[in-house]
């Protein structure tokens, strides 16, 4: 490790993935540049307290900043060395694309250009970054693989990242630039973001409040536990990407590439349907809720499922925490932080 020369940069950090993975980081001893606008999406509040749960970690140094201010992240990049780069800000939300799609154009995509931008120009050794299962839209093949076609997005958040997934490629075509994307899966957890369905069913549950329930209840979803993420993102960048030997543009594989470039899958493997995780959540809170059954949204999908065979093979690591810990572990956290 170099003298007083952070070696991690992790964008997003007061975002609900950023902050556990910046807390990983830093629980094993290496030092984290964290970045973020502290915007007004979600109570900022929550933000600034992630923030201030890491800020005893000797590692640790925060810059706030917002991604599409290009002479700032030039700056950025220039002042610190970083030798990896894990990015997950983004404007996030389905729902929210279609009210305010002009924020995902800023964050999304101009402010990924401005990271790969630093990267090249710094040379990073690998960038690690955060895509989305929405990315396969309206793909109905579950579960959903890596080698997937995905040129049918349903949102423009989907769009988006999609995008970035296409502008990495052409980066490490272009100048040899080690990228990884992973695909999230309904991530849910402590300190999650208030926007979710998750964590909208347990505050309005606790209220004695209806909890909106889209599509009559038909969807499933593959549950994610954010400390598998976390430590799945870790493992991801440490293990930096590599050319596929044996890719061939004849036949072509969309998750390698003769330049050194990666995407995966990362879900729990298991597809959970709405109203089984709803019934455990009201297992954990004690409490049942009031169902408000209502269409499907536009934008959504009705199910989702990973297929994670690659990360698992190339990464020695699966996802592997049942709805039924992780949901009481958020509860836990709830009722303290909110004191309810």
């Amino acid at each position: 490790m170099r003298d007083n020369v952070s070696h991690t940069l992790v964008t997003g950090a007061a975002g609900f993935i950023g902050f556990h993975v910046a807390r990983t980081l830093l629980e094993r001893g290496d030092r984290v540049v964290g970045l973020d606008n502290v915007n007004d999406y979600y109570d900022p509040d929550l933000k600034k307290a992630r923030i201030a749960e890491l800020a005893p970690f000797e590692g640790w140094k925060f810059e706030r900043l917002d991604l599409a201010d290009r002479k700032g992240m030039k700056d950025l990049f220039e002042r610190y060395e970083f030798d990896r780069v894990i990015h997950l800000a983004a404007q996030a939300g389905v729902r929210y694309s279609i009210e305010n799609p002009h924020a995902y154009g800023q964050s999304n995509l101009i402010g990924f250009l401005n990271i790969l931008e630093g990267c090249r120009q710094r040379e990073v050794e690998h960038l690690t970054y955060a895509s989305t299962s929405s990315v396969y839209g309206a793909n109905e093949v579950l579960p959903y693989s890596v080698r997937h076609n995905v040129d049918h997005p349903v949102s423009l958040y989907a769009a988006t990242k999609k995008a970035n997934e296409l502008m990495a490629h052409s980066y490490s075509h272009l100048y040899g630039l080690h990228t990884t994307g992973l695909r999230f899966f309904t991530v849910y957890g402590p300190w999650g973001r208030p926007d979710m369905a998750y964590f909208k069913f347990t505050e309005a549950i606790l209220a004695g409040r209806p909890i909106d329930v889209y599509n009559q209840g038909q969807m499933r979803r593959d549950f994610t536990y954010i400390d598998d993420i976390a430590a799945g993102v870790a493992r991801v960048s440490d293990r930096i990407a590599q050319p596929d030997p044996e890719w061939s543009g004849l036949a072509p594989d969309p998750a390698t590439s003769y330049a050194p470039f990666r995407v995966y899958n990362i879900g729990n493997n298991e597809s959970v349907e709405l109203l089984r995780f709803i019934e455990v959540l009201e297992g954990v809170l004690g409490r049942k809720a009031e169902l408000n059954m209502l269409p499907m949204q536009a934008g959504d999908v009705p199910a989702t499922a990973a297929d994670i065979e690659t990360l698992a093979r190339d990464m020695g690591f699966r996802p592997h925490t049942p709805i039924e810990v992780g949901l009481a572990r958020f509860v836990e956290w709830y009722r303290e932080f909110y004191g309810v």
